[in-house]
């Protein structure tokens, strides 16, 4: 900002000059030849003559910046004590703005400048004086330097380099606190006079906040400021130069203030009852309604937690705070039942979970609402007396036979009628059950020993809504019954040496049975008491549920016969016997002989003949005999008469028994 240089007052500078002269005291000497500097006086005495120092004589120069007037401003004059004033001394200047900003009058001295200046462009002009003999050109004075300053006024109004400003404080703050620091700066010059000091004030912004007038730092003025009631505030700043005097300039700045959240406000429920409808149907775990506290905070000063605070609903409901829209969402815990219980009572507190200690005198920061939830009826599916219904039956009990019944009921207030059906087609091969009395019974007989266990799926329905089924698994354990004889369990080719010894153990026999036995399966074995005694064989029962075929004879010759057959009888513990027979009894031990094959020299290793199953010759298994190898094989000349017998089964004229 320039101001007019006519408002000011222009000094006025005046260059005094001093012509010293030094008198110095007569003294009186020998004779001499007087020196240039003395003259010979009458009486003899010699007068010296003192010659002043020559010198520039100059003050400090200034100009005044933004001279607007029609004459050339006078800074002030240059001036050598060689000067007589007589016009014999020439000025000469050079330097930064000689010759275009500051011209002087070569014959006076005198300095003017021709322009306006601006200090905050440039501060001081450096220049060169030179004292010139105008006849001889001859320096009269050394070149000397000098300087011209530009001489402030206030032409610049206070700036605030950094504004606008944004700035927060807490809400509820004391007085006096600290919300920002603002500066202000002054191109003028800091050093000369007041157009550089600043003063703050506050132009817009009270009762709400003050500033201090020399460090610019904005407080808050005013106490309990709330948020709630009132978030931003605008705050205008002044600065002020030549100390806040009247004439100085100003400049201002604005700061907008934002009260940030503190927690002074607890929650609140807008009303102290309210009523939910849920119906049985509900899901557990899902949500079922939702209740909200406000809180005038934000940010985690309005987080809210919510509990319910009654056993009777904390038993079936629990409730969980919504993290985007604060409300207290209520799920249920476990499953309703309209016709058990159709109402609840809530009692649900709403806490915050960040309090701040400096406001407790406001109270506790929670709220309490009763939440009252009807319970609505749903037709249910019918619900069975038990989860698992296990079932029995034995084994070949005919067709229709109950097996057992299954119960379910409607658990709707109207208790409607329930019918019963078989879930799979494959079930309803094996068992039907009445629709009207839940009674399951078998459609055939069932075989223990083809499955003993049947896994079917009962379900029910309301006739009035056939659509809502429940289903129920049944088990039906077949029970068994001693319907299987026991079977003689020995498969094995069985070899006897013709060189047997009596009392040797020609086979071991086993038995099985298919029936179930609790604590294992017994067999008794003996020959038919019917039957003459046998002279080649006989049975001993090692009391183990095995029996041992022992020879009686000492040797056998299978020329004379291949073939023995021998009837055993085994008995199971129930009574029921198994008889092994010719031509009946598929279990039958045989024992054949071995005999020579025609076809063989006479000196040639025996062949034995084995079982003849599906055309297939087998050498009998030696080592499978009892009582060890029968002996080495040598030529038949020599040891036909040791070829071993053998067991075997197949024929019918082969199986069955030893003869």
């Amino acid at each position: 900002m320039r101001i007019s240089t006519t408002s000011c007052l222009c000094p006025f500078l005046v260059c005094l000059c001093f012509i010293q002269r030094c008198y110095g005291a007569s003294h009186h000497v020998p004779a001499k030849v007087p020196s240039k500097n003395q003259t010979k006086l009458a009486n003899g005495e010699t007068e010296v003559h003192h010659r002043p120092k020559r010198g520039w004589i100059w003050n400090q120069f200034f100009v005044l910046e933004e001279h607007m007037g029609p004459e050339a401003q006078y800074v002030g004059k240059l001036h050598s004590n060689s000067d007589k004033g007589d016009g014999s001394v020439r000025y000469i200047l050079d330097g930064e703005g000689a010759g275009t900003i500051f011209i002087i009058d070569e014959v006076t001295g005198d300095i003017h400048a021709t322009k306006s200046l601006d200090r905050e462009r440039k501060a001081h002009y450096v220049l060169h004086a030179q004292a010139l003999d105008r006849h001889t050109e001859e320096a009269l004075e050394p070149k000397s330097e000098f300087i011209i300053k530009v001489q402030d006024i206030n032409d610049n109004a206070p700036k605030f380099p950094d504004g606008p400003f944004v700035a927060t404080v807490p809400e509820m703050s004391e007085v006096g606190t600290s919300v920002l620091q603002v500066t202000a700066t002054d191109a003028d010059d800091p050093t000369y006079g007041n157009s550089a000091r600043i003063v703050y004030s506050i132009l817009q912004g009270q009762p709400y906040f003050s500033v201090d007038p020399k460090t610019g730092i904005i407080r808050t003025a005013l106490a309990n400021m709330d948020r709630e009631a009132r978030e931003h505030y605008t705050v205008v700043i002044q600065a002020k130069d030549m100390a806040g005097q009247v004439g100085g300039l100003s400049g201002s700045t604005t700061i907008n203030i934002t009260l940030t959240d503190i927690n002074d406000n607890p929650p609140k429920f807008p009303q102290k009852n309210y009523q939910l409808y849920v119906p049985e149907s509900a899901q557990v775990g899902k949500p079922v309604g939702k209740i909200k506290a406000n809180d005038e905070d934000l940010g985690i000063n309005a987080d809210i937690k919510y509990s319910i605070i009654n056993s009777e609903g904390a038993t079936m409901f629990s409730i969980s705070m919504d993290r985007d829209t604060r409300e207290g969402i209520i799920s249920l815990k476990k499953p309703l039942n309209y016709e058990r219980k159709k109402t609840y009572t809530l009692h649900i507190e709403g806490v915050n979970t960040h309090v701040d200690p400096r406001f407790s005198y406001l109270g506790s920061f929670k709220d309490t609402a009763t939440l009252k939830i009807t319970v609505g009826d749903v037709d249910e599916a019918p619900v069975f007396s038990i989860d698992h219904y296990i079932m029995d039956v034995y084994e070949n009990a005919p067709g229709g036979t109950e097996v057992g019944a299954v119960t379910a009921r409607d658990p709707d207030s109207r208790n409607s009628p329930v019918r019963y059906f078989l879930d799979s087609k494959e079930e309803v091969r094996n068992f039907r059950i009445d629709e009207s009395s839940g009674v399951i019974r078998t459609t055939q007989p069932l075989d223990r020993e083809d499955m003993s266990w049947h896994n079917i799926t009962v379900m029910a329905s309301e006739i009035d809504n056939p659509g809502l089924l429940s289903h129920v698994p049944v088990t039906v354990q077949v029970l068994d019954v001693n319907d299987n004889p026991p079977e003689i369990a020995t498969d094995e080719e069985v070899i006897v040496c013709e060189s047997s010894r009596p009392g040797q153990v020609i086979q071991t026999v086993t038995a099985v049975d298919k029936d179930d036995f609790a604590n294992g399966q017994r067999f008794s074995f003996a020959l038919p008491s019917q039957l003459p005694v046998n002279p080649n064989f006989t049975l001993k029962d090692n009391e183990d549920s095995t029996a041992s075929i022992i020879a009686r004879r000492r040797r056998f010759n299978h020329l004379t016969q291949e073939l023995y057959e021998l009837p055993i009888v085994g008995v199971g513990r129930r009574g029921a016997v198994a008889e092994r027979h010719q031509h009946l009894d598929p279990a039958g031990v045989p024992v054949p002989a071995p005999r020579q094959d025609p076809d063989v020299p006479r000196r040639g290793v025996p062949v034995l003949r084995g079982s003849q199953h599906g055309g297939t010759d087998r050498h009998p298994a030696v080592h499978r005999h009892p009582a060890g190898h029968c002996g080495s094989l040598h030529h038949v000349e020599a040891e036909q008469e040791r070829a071993p017998y053998h067991l075997r089964r197949g024929h019918p004229r082969e199986r069955g028994h030893l003869r």
